[in-house]
């Protein structure tokens, strides 16, 4: 899965697995509830801008220097296989 960019609902880009140069990988399992109910319903070849609500992020713990509290946070998502 690639996803380009990573960022909060103001454009702050906190992350890219484009800029990385490589796809992200991750357990359904170990991800925001808002990427699991997107990636139940996203298609293998697709690509989606998710607008994630922060209750359904990181809500009031944000997650590092990079995700204040209470972010709503936007990811460009293309999903390339299913492994």
């Amino acid at each position: 899965m690639f996803i380009t960019p990573e960022k909060l609902i103001d454009g702050t880009v906190f992350d890219s697995s484009v800029a990385r140069g490589e796809p992200a990988e991750f357990p359904v399992n170990g991800v925001i509830p808002g990427w699991i109910e997107a990636l139940t319903l996203m298609p293998v070849g697709s690509k989606w801008e998710l607008t994630i609500p922060q209750e359904l992020a990181y809500g009031e713990r944000g997650a590092g220097a990079s995700i204040p509290p209470f972010s709503t946070l936007v990811f460009e998502v293309e999903l390339l296989e299913i492994l």
